[in-house]
C-alpha cells in the first residue's frame, strides 16, 4: 500500500488501481501544478464514477472520498470541452478505460442545480 493511502470501503463503480495507472498520465497533465496535490487522484476519481453510477447529489457523495467540493472541481475541469469536435478529458479517459456506463453529461441547466 501506498505511503499516506487510507483504507476506504470498495465501492461497485470503482476501478482498479492498475486501470487507474493506465489514464493517471491524462488526468496529472492536464492542468500543470505549481505545488503538491493534497488528495490522491485515483481517490478523486472513484468518488467521481461513484456519482456518474450512482446519480447522487454532490453533497451526498460518501464521506471515505475527498470532500464532494473537491471532487466537483476536479470534475469541473476535466470535463470541459476545448471545442464541439473534441471529447472533454473525462470523456476520452472513461473511453480508454471501457468503463461500462455511458457518460453522458447533464442537461443544461440541470447541471448547476446537481453540483451546488
Amino acid at each position: 500500500m501506498e505511503k499516506g493511502v487510507q483504507l476506504r470501503k470498495n465501492y461497485p463503480s470503482d476501478i482498479s488501481r492498475e486501470q487507474f495507472e493506465n489514464i493517471r498520465p491524462a488526468l496529472e497533465g492536464f492542468k500543470k501544478r505549481t505545488k503538491p496535490r493534497k488528495v490522491d487522484l485515483y481517490e478523486v476519481f472513484c468518488g467521481l464514477l461513484y456519482l456518474l453510477r450512482s446519480g447522487c447529489q454532490w453533497r451526498m457523495l460518501p464521506s471515505d472520498f475527498p470532500q464532494w467540493r473537491t471532487v466537483d472541481s476536479y470534475y469541473e475541469q476535466w470535463s470541459k470541452q476545448q471545442d464541439a469536435n473534441t471529447p472533454s478529458l473525462l470523456e476520452s479517459v472513461l473511453k480508454k478505460i471501457s468503463w461500462r456506463y455511458a457518460y453522458q453529461p447533464w442537461a443544461e441547466g440541470t447541471d448547476e442545480l446537481l453540483h451546488r
